[in-house]
């Protein structure tokens, strides 16, 4: 796949510097960035969904490695990591399973690649293939909503961390100490994502070698325990077996398909960065790292119970490491949760929303809070949000589709400036605001995924394959498939040098 991504602007194929636009007029709008509002890790990030000019693009792509690394060293990949083994699968078929789910992330470093092609985040990105009004709809599903709904099971499983780091050090857990350690968690990591994309480029590095370093002594611990000849007393076989390693694939991939933002990150770099290697520092990023703590969270769960990981590696950890373990769960959580942050911002101003970047973030994190501290202190909600969140894949698994064949069929040339036009005179206003192709591309491959999953609820192909769940593969064939022979017309129109 890597291979077919050209030069995404050859010589003549589009604009070399335009002015910065605002992303709309009037009371509240957010102000024009100039030639200075390059992000830095001490200022807040002025810049959100309008198009980054070539005078404020820097950096280089290997920087989005421990961007996308911090972000991977977390609770989550530990927790998934021993599902596997829970599910029924051996040791080795959990391993392969780990491996092929982990492949995933190539997409989320193809879709990286439009960033510095743009010089606009994903969430403007989409307007190629949804249209204008279309995308709001879009962002306002799979860029807001589902975000916040990660940010608020990422927030909880730090917190449930943080308090038994609290008792540790003698303070009882009370509602109001659970609440205060929420609020905190919170705060940390929305000055993060307010500060933005200067602070994280900063940040992550250093971040990604701390966790590196816990993690390395929780590996080193839980490789000594581990047994590696082990298979479940009632190994899986036939359509049993292979319903696993479906769900399996499907459970590892969905961290992946989560990231259909990740040109969020890769916005700043030259327009002249190479393709190839945007893609291969994101993907390798993610890949690596989240790999390595699924891998440990596999192997552990071979030797004890990982149905709660925290408390299941304890019983191995030496004593005195076991508050540094603790502390890299809530550090990863909180790496984790500030790109979700970010990125929710964008999309909550790519729905029309004319506020600051910054304002935005903070309203998401406000969201994620109530949902946190309601779902852990008044109900079941987060049981309820984690079970909705199995079949995400259903609708996340097609939206990567469309958006990695627009790139190729594109051969990964925007125009990023004609991206941010809104007015109903825009390249991408379509018909009344929707591209066609692309709507019934998306809903075409959700709907199929819809008819083959088996999570929260049974589809009748699923029904009829004796419950395999193909909803991940079919969804995103699909919807690819549909939109190759629905787009090419609407891409010849919109892209530049066509």
């Amino acid at each position: 796949m890597t291979a077919t991504i050209p030069d995404p602007h050859p010589e003549g194929a589009g604009p070399a510097s335009e002015p910065t636009r605002t992303t709309g007029a009037g009371p509240g709008a957010p102000p024009v960035p100039g030639p200075d509002d390059a992000p830095s890790a001490t200022r807040v990030e002025v810049h959100g969904v309008d198009h980054i000019p070539d005078a404020e693009r820097h950096g280089k792509a290997r920087e989005l490695f421990s961007v996308w690394a911090a972000s991977q060293v977390n609770y989550l990949g530990l927790l998934v990591g021993g599902t596997l083994v829970l599910m029924g699968l051996s040791l080795w078929q959990a391993v392969a399973v780990t491996f092929v789910g982990s492949a995933f992330w190539l997409l989320t470093g193809l879709l990286a690649t439009s960033g510095p092609a743009s010089g606009t985040p994903s969430e403007v990105i989409t307007r190629a293939m949804y249209g204008v009004r279309a995308n709001r709809v879009n962002n306002a599903v799979v860029g807001w909503i589902i975000s916040v709904c990660y940010f608020a099971l990422n927030l909880a499983a730090a917190a449930t961390a943080a308090f038994a780091l609290v008792e540790r050090v003698g303070i009882r857990a009370t509602t109001a100490v659970q609440v205060v350690v929420v609020l905190v968690i919170a705060a940390l990591t929305l000055v993060i994502s307010v500060y933005g994309h200067g602070m994280i480029m900063k940040l992550y590095l250093p971040i990604t070698l701390v966790l590196s370093a816990a993690f390395a002594v929780v590996a080193v611990v839980v490789v000594q325990h581990a047994d590696f000849s082990y298979t479940p007393a009632e190994p899986l076989t036939g359509v049993e077996l292979w319903g696993a390693i479906l769900a399996g694939v499907t459970l590892m991939a969905s961290g992946a398909l989560s990231y259909t933002t990740s040109a969020d990150f890769s916005r700043y770099l030259p327009r002249t960065t190479p393709p190839r290697a945007v893609l291969g520092w994101t993907a390798l990023g993610a890949f690596l790292p989240g790999l390595i703590v699924s891998l440990i969270g596999t192997l552990a769960a071979t030797t004890v119970d990982m149905s709660d990981p925290q408390t299941a590696l304890e019983q191995i950890l030496p004593g005195w490491f076991t508050p540094v373990f603790l502390l890299a769960l809530v550090l990863g959580t909180i790496a984790i949760n500030a790109l979700t942050a970010y990125s929710a911002g964008l999309a909550l101003q790519s729905v029309g929303l004319r506020i600051r970047r910054s304002v935005s973030v903070l309203f998401d994190g406000a969201a994620a809070v109530a949902l946190t501290l309601y779902g852990l202190l008044a109900s079941s909600l987060l049981d309820t949000i984690s079970n909705v969140m199995q079949i995400t894949v259903v609708l996340l698994g097609p939206a990567m589709a469309v958006y990695a064949t627009d790139i190729l069929l594109r051969r990964n040339r925007y125009d990023g400036p004609a991206l941010t036009d809104e007015s109903r005179g825009s390249l991408f206003w379509f018909t009344g605001g929707v591209n066609w192709a692309g709507v019934t591309a998306l809903s075409a491959g959700t709907a199929a995924a819809a008819l083959c999953v088996n999570s929260l609820y049974t589809g009748p192909l699923a029904s009829a394959l004796h419950g395999l769940d193909l909803a991940l593969p079919v969804g995103m064939t699909v919807a690819a498939v549909a939109y190759a022979a629905l787009g090419r017309r609407a891409i010849r129109a919109t892209t530049p040098g066509t």
